[in-house]
């Protein structure tokens, strides 16, 4: 791979060294941090959109929860928008109390008119979200340790992993049903095509579907890097040895394997890495507040992953070829806000299609890394809001609640990852010629 990718001015080599060099090292560190390390999540949702086929059960898809008595103490106090020791400062809630017996209207409220005010409060909440969030009160959501439960190969695959991407291609990316995706298995066979037709539609399309079938052709090809290069190798003795399956990742992404398809889609990879690294630029604002604290409990190791953060973003700045999300929904005002509010739903519909996973591991690394691209989205359609926040308190136009900002970090971690890995199947292809 190398050269300039489409609908952006930038190149492959030079985000090669910038991730390399810069990005990789300090995001692996960042992810080790108590406070990015641990993400509740609930993998009991039912599927809403078919009967469940059944979970996986190969062991390796096994995710194990948390014990409540290993999560930091200022993680699992409180309520998902708390990030900051201001929350947790007991005066401020004594204060709180004092104010609410002052102007104790809401005393006059029924229950039920209650639970419509923050019923609606939710609705107004969801109206930014890409995503359809997990419910973390709900006794079915869990922490999990995203260290102990790497992402990698676990067997899951054959019919029902085909159903989720095709669900997820040709029902949500804004095309036909007559137009067949390149490799597809489920499409019926169509001759010397090799998905030019494909392509001649996907060219057809205005710039942001165009994003929109990249974005999620991208997380596609990460998240088959990822079980490429984390692959069971062999089990001896119960000892099971992971590693990278050069002999699979040829599979995937060879050109000649794949008829021209495994490049295209290791470039999508590259952009979508684009796109999180413009909004992980583009959300420092939002941080480099000193009301915004990461709060764990442990206040020597929050303000490390405070400046370790920072350092990350700083980078993102110096990045000389970000790609300039101005020129998506640049039309005119009625036909630009109906078009972000398709994109908006469509990937709303992927995020809750991962709860059709059949594999735990796979499901959970699933949504992670979806809500991770959302919260992406979210961030690039949000900056008059973010250049706006007040510096001394929490912001009430634009908010990010710690899983949205777990999901941010790991997923771009793993977009991270991902190119750290192709550059390390390079090596091992020239080696094997």
């Amino acid at each position: 791979l190398t050269g300039v990718l489409d609908d952006c001015l930038c190149d492959i080599e030079s985000i090669d060294d910038f991730n390399t060099f810069k990005i990789f090292p300090k995001i692996q560190k960042l992810q080790e941090r108590d406070y990015f390390r641990y993400y509740k999540v609930n993998l009991k949702r039912p599927c809403p959109f078919w009967a469940d086929d059944g979970h996986c059960s190969i062991k390796d898809c096994h995710v194990e929860p948390c014990p409540e008595s290993k999560i930091p103490v200022g993680i699992k106090a409180g309520s998902s928008n708390k990030y900051s020791k201001v929350a947790n400062n007991s005066k401020e809630l004594e204060d709180c109390e004092q104010a609410n017996k002052l102007g104790a209207v809401n005393s006059t409220l029924s229950n039920q008119s209650k639970e419509a005010f923050i019923d609606w409060a939710r609705y107004d909440d969801s109206q930014d979200h890409f995503c359809e969030l997990d419910d973390e009160r709900s006794p079915d959501a869990q922490y999990v340790d995203l260290l102990l439960n790497p992402e990698r190969y676990t067997g899951y695959k054959g019919p029902s992993a085909w159903r989720v991407w095709n669900s997820i291609y040709e029902e949500n990316c804004f095309k036909p049903r007559s137009v067949y995706r390149p490799l597809n298995p489920l499409a019926p066979s169509r001759g010397g095509d090799d998905g030019e037709s494909f392509y001649t539609w996907l060219e057809g399309l205005c710039l942001e579907k165009r994003v929109f079938y990249k974005l999620i052709s991208g997380l596609h090809a990460s998240i088959n890097l990822h079980l490429c290069a984390n692959y069971l190798l062999e089990e001896t003795w119960g000892k099971p040895r992971w590693g990278p399956n050069v002999k699979e990742f040829t599979r995937r992404f060879d050109p000649i394997e794949t008829k021209g398809e495994g490049p295209r889609r290791l470039k999508n990879l590259y952009f979508l890495y684009l796109i999180e690294l413009r909004a992980l630029s583009k959300v420092a604002p939002y941080f480099e507040r000193s009301v915004v604290d990461l709060y764990t409990g442990n206040g020597h190791e929050d303000a490390e992953s405070k400046a370790l953060l920072l350092d990350i973003f700083r980078d993102t700045k110096s990045f000389h070829m970000h790609f300039d999300e101005k020129s998506m929904f640049a039309g005119d005002k009625k036909g630009a806000k109906s078009l972000k509010e398709e994109f908006r739903l469509h990937f709303k519909n992927i995020s809750r299609i991962m709860d059709c996973v059949g594999c735990d591991k796979c499901r959970l690394w699933g949504k992670l890394q979806t809500q991770g691209l959302g919260t992406a989205l979210k961030i690039l359609f949000s900056e008059k809001e973010i250049q706006s926040l007040p510096e001394n308190s929490p912001s009430k136009g634009f908010q990010l609640t710690r899983q949205e900002i777990v999901a941010l970090v790991n997923a771009f971690g793993r977009l991270s990852t991902s190119i750290r890995e192709l550059q390390n199947f390079k090596v091992l292809l020239q080696q094997t010629r």
